[in-house]
């Protein structure tokens, strides 16, 4: 069988990153504002994240996975007399008291599905309860970006490109950690070199192919750099290695703009813990992670903006299995130079009975998609026409207070 060259191009678009329906773009320049979205996926419980242990209904609904007030033993880091940080985050500490980490409770999607896989499409898409979206929110907040749209502008740490980046506008998956540089099957020389005869031109479509080749040596080449001088020491496994790395990148390569990554394993049904276990031993990496990544960018954290988010909460009380199950909303993080920091921002409902969504869940106050809006308005300075090109259906309500300047 005889392949064209678009099938091709597909072919060697999912070797080095691109999407089938890369452009051709002139090089890109230095960009000036960022934004940086972690997504946990999994559903993390956001009431022993942010744990608000100033409502009483809190601790009778969570008697043994519930955290105990500060000074306790094992208490929650107090923020703010009513809302305490889980113990295992103590790394983000010193950037709340910097005022350049902020939260938003009770937040979420319109949504009502348990489903992880919906949930997770309805938030990567920005069109909650619209299963036909094509194209991922961070996709089009490509295109409306000022140009040039190079392949380095947004990058996934992945191997496959995510519902949020998939779409026309060109993107690079790129793992950090072990798998970074990683040869593929396109940098054997040969078949380099048959790609490199065949996009020889200068149609959209050549150019798209060497750009994408291009920015992904350019890549690997600032990830060598950052090996020799680890002087071949093995980086820790997980997140805070994966992070450092990013910070790093960011700050040699001021061509990224956009960045995602994802971590899974926050479905915790059963044995969550409280203080310390299940829920705890992951969200102690996180916090590693992104305190990491806010040292390494130092003075470019003004200039940057870090979403932590998550596809819904879970239930106000624990189950018969000492953990929780789907719920509703949840927290979502802000973190950055610009972010009004220091502040629980939101609607809080409470835990009483009746202010339950559904009579079991903590119930949305803040659509995730107006915290979205309030970043590319006042962060990446976009008008109300390009917000609406990146959320169809923007929310009625917005989180002005998020930002400040």
């Amino acid at each position: 069988m005889r392949l064209h060259r678009r099938h091709l191009l597909t072919l060697a678009g999912s070797l080095i990153g691109l999407g089938r329906d890369g452009w051709a773009f002139a090089a890109d320049a230095p960009v000036r504002r960022r934004l940086v979205v972690v997504m946990l996926r999994g559903a993390v419980d956001g009431l022993n994240v942010v744990v608000p242990y100033g409502d009483p209904a809190y601790h009778v609904m969570r008697p043994t996975i519930g955290l105990m007030a500060p000074g306790s033993d094992a208490g929650v880091l107090d923020l703010d007399g009513h809302f305490g940080l889980h113990p295992a985050l103590a790394p983000l500490l010193p950037l709340w008291r910097e005022r350049r980490l902020a939260f938003v409770h009770a937040c979420g999607s319109p949504d009502p599905t348990r489903s992880h896989f919906e949930a997770q499409d309805f938030m990567e898409s920005g069109t909650p309860g619209v299963r036909t979206t094509p194209d991922g929110w961070m996709n089009r907040l490509i295109t409306v970006l000022p140009a040039p749209h190079g392949p380095t502008r947004a990058l996934s740490l992945g191997a496959t490109r995510p519902r949020i980046l998939a779409g026309a506008a060109p993107a690079m998956n790129f793992p950090l950690g072990p798998e970074a540089g990683k040869p593929l099957p396109l940098d054997r020389p040969r078949v380099a070199a048959a790609f490199a005869a065949l996009y020889s031109g200068n149609d959209a479509m050549d150019i798209a192919f060497r750009e994408g080749r291009a920015a992904r040596r350019e890549l690997v080449a600032d990830l060598a750099k950052q090996t020799a001088a680890d002087n071949g020491a093995p980086p820790p496994a997980g997140f805070p290695a994966t992070a450092a790395g990013l910070g790093d990148l960011l700050v040699r390569d001021a061509r990224i703009q956009l960045a995602f990554a994802d971590l899974g394993g926050w479905d915790t049904h059963v044995n969550q813990g409280g203080a310390t276990g299940q829920l705890a031993g992951h969200l102690l990496p996180l916090g590693q992670g992104l305190a990491a990544l806010a040292d390494r960018l130092g003075s470019r954290l003004d200039d940057t903006v870090v979403l932590v988010m998550s596809e819904f909460g879970r239930t106000a009380h624990e189950n018969g299995d000492k953990g929780t199950d789907h719920g509703h909303g949840n927290v979502l993080w802000v973190l950055g130079g610009r972010v009004a920091g220091g502040r629980v921002h939101g609607g809080w409902p409470g835990l009483a009975a009746d202010a339950l969504y559904q009579g079991r869940d903590l119930a949305v106050t803040s659509d995730f998609r107006s915290v979205i809006a309030a970043t590319l308005e006042r962060h990446l300075g976009l008008s109300d026409r390009q917000i609406a090109a990146v959320l169809p259906k923007p929310p009625s309500a917005s989180l002005p207070s998020l930002f400040v300047g």
